[in-house]
């Protein structure tokens, strides 16, 4: 009898691995986002329909506005539910209720803006028609949470449940992505830190706003910080003793979340239509941030790529104009230095005297840990930052904490007729501030901004102020009807690329620290020779990597290596692989490798002073301005006594060469067993989309990452924008006048599930940059929603 038992014991414990798989395997599938079927949902006016194709882009055939966006909100749900949760939970300070300890840093950083409180003051102030498509949305999302038996697989294994969605979580995600584009506080806290340590005419050297490539659209060609003489003197008096900075001090890229986009009109294509481009640059993940979606309702049709957890078509096009953005890199935020009352620290001065601040208590709640008290201050100008600025603490006025910063006005371009009408709902919409191009049916073109953008009296905003006597305030935003407007240009076409796009002859200051112009200049130049464009040569145009860029650094090291008389094997090496480039950053590309890293060293040896002047004042300094090619040209074309490190002896090709020898061996090291001659570009640029959960479970990666692969492309001077973890979000080719020809890619797919088959199924067009249909295809999958 024991020998009986004892055997089924232990069939048991051999079964229970396989019962255990068997029920994950069950539960992994079986929630999966069914495409056929039908679905009740409360609220609804009327039936409505969705349709999906072999990728299961949905096309929503519904009745009325209200009832389109609530079923988009329940397909959100339905396909990205765990990525919108993470997006309103990073959004609110709130990752480690369910990550844990890891994330209460984060969380802690994160409360300092106190979005939360913003998220309501915003949704109060939404109009009300904007309201109800909100409210509709916020219903589809909430009936699909409700109705779904077995949630998706990260709620499985976090072992948790999502709470309701609102209608200020959607205003979360708004926020999030207000963030991700323009609301760092890196820059203002750099300049104020180089104001602190360094000479002034050394500060306006390092921090011009334009440089050799700049392609301005209305203004004038000068710019509020041109480029200065070199302040040898300055340099001069900088500490000359050698410096090891760590990695990162001074960030060459400066990569942004960017975009590139243009548009050109009839008079460039081949048949006289419109045609606009956009790729928006921003982290790849798994899955991608965007959500392809095509909409038919009350006679509107809309088409593009929504931003799962909000009721809005991003980019894309309706039946009569098309439209695409890039980041403004607008300055929105300011430091507002506070003067502390020396007899009482709980009060701070404002131009109406000493004021107490405002003091809210919270909690973070931390997964299996006790919860952890904070407490937040704010003052009559915004929130108080936790993280000091050389020792002062700093408030934070900023436009996406005004409560008409962030609004559904993009829901209007459903009724955009016109480049014109376009123009003058992009120009009365909030969100983060955006470059946006437009085409129309009828073969116009245009281009302006949209967003609010502070209207500062008294100071410029580069670097942190105090605003206690009234000198230096906010005036409000500028006005709609003065935000910049081109409207069908003699040159047929109009390109931004987060680059400098203004004058000084523009009445007011947008911004300090743009992009490089390089990438708006090549495609200017790519435009200026074509003719009879069509949407393939767009295309063709977006997947360019010609970088005329690194000509500069390949005859500087030439010229150098040509002069020198040295028997030096590495030096003759790093000739040969220089003289292989073919000046693309193509995936067998030689050379590119060592004339990235070359740049790099040059620009280390050449600012290292100023940041160990800088890091006197603030330990983690960094300089990383992103128009830093500026200065560095002029420092390597005009090479003066007094800046480079001392153990080079005022020996400027010395030190440069130097900087390339350090760059190939670095090189070596990281790719050893190749040939610098051998390296191909494609075997450093390599492209990787990451689950959340395989960064922390990395044996999970095979399943939950998107296999990383060998990329054409750059961080930020070519056209195509790939480089590791960041790069093209999105291809968008599309004419109004005929959206059959259009052009749609995205990395990964509609779904967020990684055992479902819309996880990767749109990888290969973009990984390869082969042409997507914009259109949906055949109709595969009908799904219809019925009112309760």
């Amino acid at each position: 009898m024991l020998a009986k038992k004892l055997k089924y014991a232990g069939i048991l414990l051999l079964a229970a691995p396989l019962i255990a798989a068997t029920a994950l395997f069950y539960l992994l599938y079986a929630s999966i986002a069914i495409e056929d079927g039908e679905v009740v949902l409360s609220g609804l006016k009327s039936p409505v329909s969705v349709h999906a194709d072999s990728l299961g882009i949905p096309s929503i055939n519904a009745a009325s506005r209200n009832d389109a966006y609530q079923v988009l909100g329940f397909l959100h749900a339905r396909d990205r539910l765990f990525q919108m949760e993470l997006m309103r939970r990073k959004s609110a300070g709130r990752l480690a209720e369910i990550f844990g300890s890891k994330a209460v840093d984060m969380d802690k950083s994160q409360r300092d803006y106190q979005f939360e409180q913003t998220a309501g003051t915003i949704v109060s102030a939404l109009p009300a028609s904007q309201k109800q498509v909100l409210d509709a949305y916020v219903s589809g999302v909430n009936a699909f949470i409700q109705q779904t038996k077995i949630l998706p697989p990260e709620f499985i294994a976090l072992d948790y449940h999502p709470e309701p969605w609102r209608a200020e979580d959607s205003i979360l995600v708004a926020l999030g992505m207000f963030q991700t584009l323009n609301g760092q506080e890196q820059d203002e806290r750099m300049v104020t830190v180089m104001e602190k340590a360094l000479p002034e005419q050394l500060v306006k050297f390092l921090t011009p706003d334009t440089d050799i490539y700049a392609t301005v659209l209305l203004g004038g060609s000068n710019s509020h910080r041109p480029a200065q003489p070199i302040p040898v003197s300055a340099f001069a008096s900088l500490d000359a003793q050698p410096v090891q900075l760590a990695k990162g001090s001074i960030d060459v890229d400066s990569s942004i979340a960017g975009s590139n986009n243009w548009v050109v009109a009839g008079k460039k294509t081949l048949d006289g239509r419109a045609i606009v481009a956009n790729d928006m640059h921003l982290s790849l993940n798994a899955p991608n941030i965007w959500y392809r979606a095509e909409l038919r309702y009350a006679g509107q049709y809309l088409n593009g790529v929504t931003l799962p957890g909000l009721p809005l078509q991003i980019i894309g096009g309706n039946n009569d104009v098309a439209w695409g953005f890039t980041n403004v890199t607008a300055d929105l935020l300011d430091l507002i230095t506070l003067d502390i009352n020396p007899a009482n620290s709980g009060e701070y001065l404002t131009p109406q005297g000493w004021r107490g601040f405002t003091k809210k208590s919270a909690l973070i709640k931390v997964k299996d840990k006790a919860d952890i008290p904070i407490e937040l201050r704010s003052t009559i100008w915004g929130p108080v930052s936790s993280k000091p600025l050389l020792g002062h603490s700093v408030a934070i006025k900023w436009t996406a904490l005004e409560s008409s910063a962030v609004d559904l006005g993009l829901l209007d371009m459903d009724k955009a007729t016109s480049v014109t009408e376009a123009m003058t709902v992009i120009n009365q919409a909030g969100g983060p501030p955006q470059n946006v191009v437009f085409a129309d049916r009828a073969g116009h073109i245009g281009w302006t901004y949209m967003g609010r953008f502070p209207k500062r009296k008294g100071f410029d905003g580069m670097a942190s102020r105090s605003w206690a006597d009234a000198s230096a305030a906010w005036d409000g935003f500028i006005p709609a009807e003065q935000l910049p407007r081109l409207f069908d240009p003699p040159e047929g076409f109009i390109v931004t690329a987060n680059n400098r796009t203004l004058g000084r002859d523009y009445p007011f200051v947008i911004a300090h620290n743009w992009a490089l112009g390089y990438r708006a200049h090549r495609i200017t130049e790519l435009l200026k020779e074509s003719d009879g464009i069509n949407e393939q040569a767009m295309l063709a145009m977006q997947l360019d990597t010609r970088s005329e860029f690194y000509e500069f650094y390949r005859q500087l090291a030439l010229q150098e290596l040509t002069a020198v008389k040295r028997n030096d094997g590495k030096l003759t090496q790093s000739e040969q692989t220089l003289r292989a480039w073919d000046g693309y950053l193509q995936t067998d590309s030689k050379g590119a490798a060592l004339l990235t890293a070359f740049r790099t060293k040059l620009a280390e040896g050449l600012f290292v002073k100023v940041v160990a002047r800088c890091r006197q004042f603030d330990p983690n300094f960094s300089y990383a301005w992103r128009e830093m090619e500026t200065p560095l040209r002029q420092l390597l074309t005009q090479r003066p006594r007094g800046v480079i490190p001392a153990q080079y002896d005022e020996d400027w090709r010395e030190f440069i060469l130097a900087a390339l020898n350090s760059a190939a061996t670095e090189l070596q090291s990281e790719y050893p067993g190749i040939e610098p001659e051998q390296l191909n570009w494609g075997t450093v640029n390599r492209i990787a989309q990451q689950h959340p959960f395989s960064k922390s479970l990395p044996v999970l990666e095979k399943f939950l990452d998107i296999a990383d692969f060998e990329s054409p492309g750059c961080s930020s001077v070519c056209v195509r924008v790939m480089s590791k973890g960041h790069g093209a979000s999105e291809r968008l080719v599309l004419a109004p006048a005929h959206p059959e020809n259009g052009i749609l890619e995205m990395p990964g797919g509609q779904s967020g599930h990684p055992f479902s088959r819309h996880y990767r199924d749109q990888q290969k067009f973009w990984q390869e940059g082969k042409t997507a249909p914009f259109m949906p295809g055949k109709i595969l999958h009908a799904l219809h929603f019925n009112p309760a």
